[in-house]
Formats: C-alpha cells, sequence, structure tokens
C-alpha cells in the first residue's frame, strides 16, 4: 500500500515540476521542451496507475 502512495506523490510532484518549468522557461523567453516532457510523462504515470487501482479494486483478474 506504500508503494501506490509513493507512486501517486511522484505522480504529483513531477507534474507540479513540470508546470513550474514551463512557467518559468516560458517567461524567460527558453525552450519549455523539458518542462513538457515531465508533464507528459507524469499524465502517462497517472493513466497507468488509475488503470492499476482500477483493476485492483474491481478485483479482476487479468489474463484468466
Amino acid at each position: 500500500m506504500e508503494l501506490f502512495v509513493l507512486y501517486w506523490i511522484a505522480v504529483i510532484i513531477l507534474f507540479v515540476v513540470g508546470v513550474i518549468q514551463v512557467i518559468i522557461k516560458s517567461s524567460k523567453n527558453e525552450p519549455v521542451k523539458p518542462g513538457l516532457k515531465l508533464i507528459i510523462a507524469s499524465v502517462v504515470m497517472l493513466v497507468i496507475g488509475a488503470g492499476a487501482c482500477a483493476v485492483i479494486l474491481s478485483n479482476l483478474n487479468i489474463g484468466r
């Protein structure tokens, strides 16, 4: 259970850091690609994590 909490904390941290990087770098007219990569990675992790939680909560047996 602790791993799930750490996973969601990591997703939140990646998203927040990505948004902050995009805001700061766009105000300085610098490339925002690293910040966008962090935001995309956090969204992908969110989708994967939400799918895993849905499977766990619904007690489905995958592959059977």
